[in-house]
């Protein structure tokens, strides 16, 4: 009987906590998307329909085209320390992938392949050709696997992070708040009602999880990915990518048939354990890799300078590396 008392109240407290959850949810403020960029006032932030989903992008600078491709959980800004310098001597493109920034939230799977075909598509209906592509964490992924398949609008390619690994590694071990938080996520109801949950506080600390040096997150893109992430749908959409997460690894299935000269860029304190890093160059033909010391996986926050540089020089060598 005790046993069984114990079993009902457990009960109750965990549907008073999805009750609780949701009255958070629809509680929580709804953010209004800013009309420009707060760390580039001068470059307009543009949409573009992939599709019948709008989506948030920029277009900053001349010359030769650079693409610049985002981790998952974030959006375009995660490029603000590297895009006005890049501009000053090429076109750069970056934009919100569908479910996140301030991109159209549709109600999809959030597979790779999704992905796959969005930035495919992203880079058709604009038009960009010959493009280096520079993908941090999924973003690299994303990239690496179109140069694999042949897409014709894509000259060379940079690789940070790229996150094509499973199971070690990936956001849940960036920190003690993203075990707590994400771990679960599979998990049903569970899962769901502990995103609901999530405050400024928890988001903060699974960011910050992502630089090595402390203080490189900026304070006010801390503060728009805990907006963007307040969006309606949003949380159902990241379970839903967090759901197809281990399909990322089959990626490297498809690395032997890059053909265009690429560069692997790993931060030496990124997620990646160090095999699986090390195990990627001898996959793509020809590949360079280079290893930027206290950086984390957002390296394009972490080491700004170092990133920018491996880019122009990569870019200007042709073939070549730094």
């Amino acid at each position: 009987m005790r046993g069984g008392a114990v079993a009902v109240i457990a009960l109750g407290c965990l549907v008073a906590l999805v009750l609780f959850s949701y009255l958070i949810e629809a509680l929580r403020p709804r953010p209004k998307r800013p009309d420009h960029l707060p760390w580039a006032p001068g470059t307009p932030a543009s949409s573009v329909d992939l599709g019948g989903i709008q989506v948030r992008y920029v277009k900053a600078g001349t010359g030769p085209n650079v693409v610049l491709l985002h981790t998952l959980r974030t959006q375009l800004d995660i490029f603000q320390k590297v895009l006005p310098e890049l501009a000053r001597r090429f076109t750069v493109y970056a934009f919100d992938y569908p479910g996140h920034g301030w991109s159209d939230i549709p109600r999809s799977d959030y597979s790779p392949e999704e992905f796959y075909r969005w930035t495919a598509s992203f880079l058709d209906i604009l038009g960009i050709e010959q493009a280096t592509l520079v993908g941090v964490s999924i973003g690299g992924t994303i990239g690496l696997v179109l140069a694999a398949r042949g897409n014709k609008r894509i000259a060379r390619m940079i690789a940070i992070n790229p996150y094509d690994y499973w199971p070690t590694g990936g956001i849940r071990k960036s920190s003690p708040m993203a075990r707590v938080i994400l771990g679960p996520a599979g998990f049903p109801i569970l899962g769901s009602t502990l995103m609901r949950l999530r405050n400024r506080y928890v988001s903060d600390r699974i960011m910050e999880g992502g630089v090595a040096t402390k203080g490189t997150l900026p304070q006010e893109l801390k503060r728009q990915l805990y907006d963007t992430g307040a969006r309606p749908g949003h949380y159902r959409a990241f379970l839903s990518l967090l759901a197809h997460e281990p399909l990322w690894a089959r990626a490297r299935n498809e690395y032997p048939r890059i053909t265009v000269p690429t560069l692997l860029v790993y931060g030496d304190r990124d997620w990646a354990p160090e095999p699986m890093r090390e195990s990627n160059r001898p996959l793509i033909p020809g590949a360079e890799m280079t290893t930027v010391r206290n950086a984390g996986h957002f390296l394009t926050l972490d080491r700004p300078t170092e990133v920018t540089d491996l880019i122009m020089h990569f870019i200007a060598a042709g073939r070549g590396g730094p």
